[in-house]
């Protein structure tokens, strides 16, 4: 069975206060910050079956996530969700996928004035398995709290995600370590190679040369890696209200095409499509 999209997650570090400023102008709902039992902090943009979650570092603590530390700014995280976590590593391990232990966490959500506690296991790939960033899934036991309502509606109009762009130098075994990560089978798509999750949501694994070709000077910075997340791309039925909203933030590159508005964020290092 193919694991579905939970989640995809930008790490900004220290930088938490800019880049939520400027989710918030790019047009999206931003649940309130987040204070995870592991030491991280977070603001997620929640849609109908997944999220985005900005990822990052309290200031003035000696809690210090060393993963998260130890990794690149930018878009870092493939999240897959699942509904059993002792099942999945197994599953992961049949396919060949080192893991790590499970990790069980917390964080308080506030709700009506109510406070809960959501909360979480999770279990990664090995880190030296994929070279873009973090691979791992997530059991969900307070669902809930996660996606409410309120919090999934966005005034830039932005209803899915529709795909993450892998940059590989290496597409002959990142093409396949990713497969069984979706525990989905790859398809050609021209130069490209593509992985179709459960609900849509899909992997593009493209050449660095592919990446120019389609996204020119937009690209993020690949920071030494042979393989990157290099775009995340948002279903918007109106470009038109998106890019308004772009246009008035400074220090954002763009550039608008017939079908497609694509958005490089340099201070988060990530690259945004909306179409």
């Amino acid at each position: 069975m193919s694991f579905a999209l939970d989640h995809v997650v930008i790490n900004v570090l220290f930088d938490m206060e800019r880049a939520a400023e400027l989710m918030s102008k790019l047009g999206f709902t931003l649940t309130p910050r987040g204070y995870h039992s592991l030491g991280s902090i977070n603001h997620l943009m929640m849609f109908e079956q997944d999220y985005v979650e900005l990822i990052g570092l309290p200031l003035g603590t000696d809690k210090i996530r060393k993963d998260l530390l130890e990794s690149p700014r930018g878009l870092n995280g493939l999240v897959f969700k699942v509904g059993d976590i002792d099942s999945c590593q197994r599953a992961l391990g049949d396919a060949g996928l080192a893991a790590l232990e499970p990790q069980s966490f917390s964080r308080p959500v506030t709700i009506d004035g109510v406070e809960h506690l959501a909360r979480f296991r999770t279990v990664r790939t090995a880190p030296n398995l994929f070279d873009a960033g973090r691979v791992y899934y997530c059991q969900h036991y307070t669902p809930e709290l996660v996606w409410h309502r309120p919090w999934m509606a966005h005034p830039n109009g932005v209803r899915v995600l529709k795909e993450l762009v892998i940059v590989t130098s290496n597409a002959e075994a990142d093409v396949p370590s990713y497969a069984k990560a979706a525990q989905s089978a790859p398809e050609r798509q021209g130069d490209d190679w593509r992985i179709v999750l459960p609900g849509g949501f899909y992997l593009t694994l493209i050449s660095p040369a592919r990446y120019r070709e389609r996204y020119g000077d937009l690209g993020v910075e690949a920071d030494g890696r042979g393989s990157f997340f290099g775009a995340l791309v948002f279903g918007a039925p109106d470009l038109v209200r998106v890019g308004s909203l772009v246009s008035s933030i400074p220090d954002l590159r763009f550039e608008a095409g017939k079908t497609s508005l694509r958005v490089l964020a340099p201070s988060l290092n990530t690259l945004f499509e909306f179409c």
